[in-house]
């Protein structure tokens, strides 16, 4: 679907998104070029530099000799910190220029897009007081030795993120990687590349020196396989698609790389029927139409005790039919435009399969009122089977199946009934049985009697097909630094005298 009417483009949108190497703008080694797409009108806006492994090669040069000759690995963690806790206040003082790009170059709702900016400082300053608060261990063997841990920076640290909420998630691994004292080039999603592109920028204002930070942009297959492959790159943190993960980690494999890997999810989130049932309501519409449907912790799967089922069902296809779909700069707006036409097309898709598989409560296809645009209104799906595609598979957008379940071994049986196992939401009132049920779900997250609230300091990451290792706190200083124990010997060395005279 495309208009002849384009939206006005916001204010800080350049002429043309280019790669950014050792401290410099640049274009792709072979001037190549793809375009970006305004997801309300579905209109190209702007045109991105294409990377390929010529780009990375530079980026990688420009990276590692920075790690190896710059300041950047050798500062002490308080200069590092001083540098991201600036990093922290441009990105606030630029709070609504950075949403109103994120918004517009991914559909988000501004009020959303708006806090995904203010999340991203947040992650610059809890790594700076973490890499200074960081303690390591020691062990003494009184009067014969001490032990202890010397961690390290590794080198240039490869980062590939997703095009949802990109800005906060790419804040999300370039704060810990820059804080430990790496060196990094981030590859982010061809379909978003304008708010990465506000990057070089804000570092070069907080003074990190040049080439510690590098981005090429570009698409999986070309620039992002190329980063994979690189030699000179012995890690990688990879957000993304399931499928896409299996491809990197067979890529990485003959060069032994680092891998963190958070991939896809088909959430549960069970209600019980002695749950406080408007809350529950309320968190399950929040937690699967938020940002679009497209999270990877969105709590797609709701299954449903049978005594409150009906009630249930009714209540939430009735609250998902008055959940706002709007332009996505309008602040009122909760549900704004998916990201791109092929997304879209494949959010429709599983909505026709739907229509097969469960009895449709709410929603359905394109909203009223939107004749153009990747809009997708809030759809619901009661009934589903636990063998339904749209009950297995991720949609990555505004639909949900809704299941029901006799028994507390059933719910446990349909919540781990998936590949899938990154998030997990339990609503019920039994102390006993949520922490039962906690301990036995398949999932790498669960909360309990919560929407999805992420404390900094605990792992993120999942089981299963949804992910490999876990970031957050301080397993991402573990991922990012490599851990070097030293041994003092303090008294008589005492050595076995292998062929002495």
């Amino acid at each position: 679907m495309t208009t002849t009417t384009p939206r006005p483009i916001p204010d800080g949108v350049p002429e043309r998104i280019r790669h950014y190497i050792g401290g410099e703008l640049a274009d792709s080694a072979d001037g190549a070029v793809f375009d970006v797409i305004d997801p309300v009108t579905n209109e190209v806006y702007v045109r991105a530099a294409a990377g390929k492994k010529a780009d990375i090669d530079r980026a990688v040069a420009a990276a590692r000799k920075a790690f190896t000759e710059g300041p950047w690995p050798k500062l002490l963690p308080r200069e590092r910190s001083r540098v991201l806790n600036r990093i922290a206040d441009v990105v606030e003082a630029r709070d609504k220029r950075l949403a109103a790009l994120e918004s517009f170059d991914s559909g988000l709702p501004i009020s959303q897009a708006l806090g995904q900016a203010r999340r991203a400082a947040e992650n610059f300053r809890f790594f700076a007081d973490l890499i200074v608060a960081q303690a390591d261990d020691t062990y003494k063997v009184p009067g014969r030795q001490i032990n202890y841990v010397n961690r390290k920076p590794i080198g240039v640290a490869g980062l590939i993120t997703p095009w949802n909420t990109p800005f906060m998630l790419e804040s999300w691994k370039l704060a810990p990687a820059l804080a430990t004292g790496n060196t990094v080039v981030l590859k982010p999603a061809e379909f978003t590349p304008l708010s990465a592109s506000l990057w070089a920028e804000i570092f070069e204002e907080a003074g990190l020196p040049p080439g510690v930070f590098n981005l090429v942009n570009g698409f999986g297959e070309d620039a992002g396989d190329a980063l994979v492959k690189h030699p000179d790159v012995p890690l990688i943190s990879f957000t993304g698609e399931s499928s896409t993960g299996s491809l990197i980690f067979g890529n990485a494999a003959p060069f032994l790389k680092g891998l963190s890997m958070e991939l896809g999810g088909k959430s549960p989130a069970i209600v019980f029927a002695d749950a406080d049932l408007e809350t529950a309501i309320d968190a399950t519409i929040f937690g699967v139409f938020s940002l679009n449907g497209e999270r990877c912790t969105a709590g797609s799967r709701i299954l449903v005790e049978r005594s409150i089922y009906d009630e249930f069902v009714e209540r939430y296809g009735e609250q998902a039919k008055r959940v706002v779909v709007g332009d996505p700069s309008d602040p009122a707006t909760e549900v704004g435009a998916l990201v791109h036409p092929e997304h879209y097309d494949k959010v429709m898709k599983y909505i026709e399969i739907g229509k097969t598989e469960g009895r449709l409560v709410a929603g359905g296809g394109r909203p009223d009122g939107f004749p153009t645009g990747n809009y997708v209104a809030p759809t619901v799906f009661a009934d589903v089977k636990p063998d339904a595609r749209i009950f297995q598979e991720e949609i990555f957008g505004p639909v949900v199946a809704i299941t029901p379940f006799d028994s507390d071994e059933e719910a446990l049986a349909l919540a781990n009934n998936t590949k899938y196992g990154l998030a997990a939401y339990v609503w019920t009132n039994d102390l006993k049985r949520a922490h039962n049920f906690a301990q036995s779900v398949e999932a790498g997250m669960v909360w309990l009697n919560s929407n999805n609230v992420r404390d900094l300091r605990t792992p993120f990451g999942g089981v299963k097909a949804s992910g490999l290792g876990h970031e957050g706190g301080y397993r991402s200083i573990d991922f990012y630094t490599d851990q070097q124990a030293v041994h003092i010997n303090l008294g008589e060395v005492h050595n076995p005298a292998f062929g002495k005279a």
